[in-house]
């Protein structure tokens, strides 16, 4: 994992010279992990684990093909920016009023519901760890002013990102490591990754995990997050594809781990569960079958998964937020550091609007509902990135930057698979 913290030295050598080899690169890694981190939330750790409880690990290939489909789009984001110069919202708003309008209008409602349900699936595994000490809406708050609000309003970057290696080291130890004390069956794993199989009745698990890997709206974040760190020209692209590659092996692994845990601890009683509630409620048979610590370390695990997500989406949305402010008023994105500095009004600006409106939701009392409406919110922003990157990305760079046959397929495949999952999303939300 890079160390951010050497101030403007670092930042300088960064910018002066991309590195040319594996070794390098690799010493360079950090964003990636960022994404790792924030894109892994409750709601896909709730996903994985159902298809492992439902049909053990025959689904494995669809956590692959997830992870797969999430590194072209933000791969392609990122190429965008370095092939460019500019973001994507620049790059939307070059296609017209109407897709910069969406994005706003998108942006206002789900950092609305995201505010809520991502503190408030942290406080659900609070309030497991340590039943009746405050009320779940008190833990909702502190979790959203504490690990959202504070740590975005007061630290640089480099501070950070050393918070969200942090989460990614303590997801990794606690839910990968109980995995493997589970012993799962390595042949059965391997089979699932190479021979894909979809079991009668299996297809509605296998897209939920392919869409739950690796976020939405936070997928956008990685541009300004590859540019604190001085990746802004094209001869950083391979290194931003290493740094992506290493962040999403970290999420595929984190993702099989939870498939693993469903398949061992429910899948052969023939239990199951449905939601971040049931998430929680899986401690029990893991302190049964292995101790108290054991389902502690799960219970910290589905903490640092779901914690993460709020300190990564609140920097990031606050990022967006400025810069879309920028492309409005058509500044520059070399004159825009107003509108992308931490310091800056903008970005404290959305901190507070993302932190506190929100809190009414936690008066409801029905953490699920909050969570299940976010995610059929970010159902509706899928499609909407894989059309307009596959439009810009070979209608909008420079020849060398296009996207090349694979990577069209995988952008393809991407608007197909997206726009099946909105669907299924809404339908089922108004089904409900």
């Amino acid at each position: 994992m890079a160390d951010v913290a050497g101030g403007a030295g670092r930042e300088s050598a960064e910018r002066s010279e991309a590195p040319s080899t594996w070794g390098s690169r690799l010493k360079l890694v950090g964003p990636g992990l960022v994404v790792a981190a924030t894109g892994v939330g409750a709601g896909d750790m709730v996903s994985s684990l159902t298809a492992g409880t439902e049909y053990g690990t025959v689904l494995i290939w669809a956590i692959i093909l997830g992870a797969v489909l999430k590194f072209a789009l933000t791969e392609g984001l990122g190429r965008w920016y370095m092939a460019t110069k500019t973001t994507i919202l620049d790059g939307w708003h070059s296609m017209g009023w109407w897709a910069t309008g969406y994005f706003i209008v998108y942006l206002a409602l789900v950092t609305f519901f995201f505010g809520a349900a991502a503190p408030s699936a942290s406080a659900l595994a609070a309030d497991a760890m340590f039943p009746g000490l405050m009320p779940f809406w008190a833990w909702a708050v502190l979790h959203s002013m504490v690990f959202g609000f504070l740590i975005c309003i007061i630290g640089k970057y480099g501070l950070f990102e050393k918070v969200m290696e942090a989460f990614v080291g303590i997801m990794f130890i606690t839910v990968v490591g109980l995995a493997l004390f589970l012993g799962p069956n390595i042949g059965e794993l391997a089979l699932g990754t190479v021979v894909p199989r979809i079991p009668e009745g299996s297809l509605p698990y296998a897209l939920a995990v392919i869409g739950g890997v690796g976020g939405t709206f936070t997928l956008v974040s990685y541009t300004y997050w590859v540019r604190e760190r001085g990746w802004r020209r094209p001869a950083w692209i391979p290194m931003m594809r290493t740094d992506l590659g290493v962040g999403y092996i970290m999420t595929g692994l984190f993702m099989v781990a939870m498939l693993v845990i469903g398949t061992e601890l429910l899948f052969a009683g023939g239990k199951s569960i449905s939601d971040e509630s049931g998430l929680v409620a899986l401690s029990d048979p893991i302190a049964e079958r292995f101790g108290a610590v054991a389902s502690w370390l799960f219970l910290i695990g589905f903490w640092a998964a779901a914690t993460s997500s709020i300190t990564g989406a609140w920097n990031g949305g606050a990022y967006i937020f400025g810069d879309m402010i920028r492309t409005i008023r058509r500044v520059p994105e070399e004159q825009g550091e107003d509108y992308l500095s931490e310091k800056g009004v903008w970005f404290r600006g959305f901190l507070v609007w993302i932190t506190f409106p929100p809190m009414v939701l936690f008066a409801l009392d029905e953490p699920v509902w909050v969570i299940i409406t976010y995610a059929s919110l970010g159902a509706l922003f899928m499609p909407f990135l894989a059309i307009t990157l596959m439009w810009l990305l070979n209608r909008r760079v420079n020849r060398e930057y296009r996207s090349g046959l694979l990577s069209n397929i995988i952008l393809g495949a991407s608007v197909l698979l997206f726009a099946v999952l909105a669907v299924r999303e809404i339908i089922s939300q108004l089904g409900g």
